[in-house]
């Protein structure tokens, strides 16, 4: 076989793959998005393409007078983006102290978010649930904000201190003997620099907790304080529940925020990753 013939074939197989991922993603979500226009609640007469398509889902999900989905996004905005600005305070000022600065129990410090990162929050409901109650911090949004922002801290300090290591320390000498303290160096110098990890972290803290149902169902107990995730479920979850159209309209404006957001960070995003994850 020649070199000719056999880069076609792997060109061949890699388009093939490639073509084959886009449809395993792209085909459920016209689904979705097909579903959302469809007359009627029952998915069962549903078509990817409906051949009568209605905006009345759309409309009544607006209807304060029949539906709380806008307070229900309100919450999921107010609670993604207070934990995304809260995460990225926390993982700068974390990464940075592990990037720049050696002290007892740095190491174990490292190994312990290494390890914590392979639990899942879910893992420790009981006793995130336990603590919530005894704190009063049970059926409020800050409690959620705090549970979702600890559960930031672990994998996202490794990926900023990844690319913290990759910024040259000579930097911070010099502006030490130009008179510049740490706090000065981290915010002037470290951080602009950082931008692009900085990004991701902030991707990754806001898309958790607006996606996250199992967090929110457990600490949220009443419906004016729902979020998204857990308002839509209760759509098809109770006893007469069959708005499955209107959860597929509620599940497409979900998206938007977040696919908003990717877009505004996407020329960090690589630069972001790639970086984080070379050093460690």
């Amino acid at each position: 076989m020649s070199v000719k013939t056999s880069k076609i074939i792997r060109l061949t197989v890699s388009y093939l793959l490639l073509l084959l991922a886009v449809f395993i993603v792209v085909y459920p979500l016209l689904w979705v998005i097909g579903s959302s226009f469809n007359p009627g609640q029952s998915l069962s007469g549903s078509s990817m393409f409906p051949k009568n398509p209605t905006l009345a889902h759309y409309q009544y999900l607006f209807d304060t007078e029949k539906s709380n989905y806008l307070n229900w996004y309100f919450n999921s905005m107010k609670i993604s983006i207070s934990t995304m600005i809260l995460a990225v305070i926390a993982v700068s000022c974390t990464a940075y102290a592990f990037s720049r600065y050696r002290f007892i129990g740095r190491k174990n410090g490292l190994l312990t978010f290494l390890v914590l990162q392979m639990i899942p929050n879910f893992a420790a409901l009981i006793a995130i649930f336990v603590l919530a109650n005894r704190t009063g911090l049970l059926d409020t949004h800050l409690g959620l904000i705090l549970v979702y922002v600890g559960g930031q801290i672990p994998m996202s300090t490794w990926l900023m201190k990844g690319y913290l290591d990759t910024i040259p320390k000579e930097l911070d000498e010099s502006a030490k003997m130009d008179g510049a303290g740490h706090f000065l160096i981290f915010r002037k110098i470290i951080m602009p620099l950082a931008t692009p990890i900085v990004a991701v972290v902030a991707l990754f803290a806001f898309i958790a907790p607006f996606g996250d149902f199992i967090l929110a169902r457990i600490l949220l107990r009443s419906e004016e304080k729902f979020t998204m995730g857990v308002g839509l479920y209760e759509m098809v979850a109770k006893q007469f529940g069959n708005e499955f159209t209107t959860f597929a309209a509620g599940s497409v404006l979900i998206a938007l925020p977040i696919a908003g957001l990717f877009l505004m960070f996407q020329k960090y995003f690589v630069s972001g990753l790639t970086a984080g994850g070379t050093k460690g």
